[in-house]
């Protein structure tokens, strides 16, 4: 199940980006999970995704 709380979900998603999964389609695909969904909730904490660190990062 994914977190609703924004700040735990930045922290799981990341968390689960680092260790398990290889970019965010991967991870929301394998977990059912709407991709656009968990980015407009992030981007609520000023942060984005980058592919190329496979992270959510502060937005400058």
């Amino acid at each position: 199940m994914i977190p609703k709380d924004p700040f735990i979900l930045l922290s799981f998603v990341n968390t689960k980006l680092r260790d398990e999964y290889d970019s965010l389609a991967e991870f929301c695909g394998d977990l059912d999970a709407d991709q656009w969904e968990i980015m407009e909730i992030l981007s609520t904490l000023g942060r984005h995704y980058d592919p190329k660190r496979n992270q959510f990062i502060e937005t400058p």
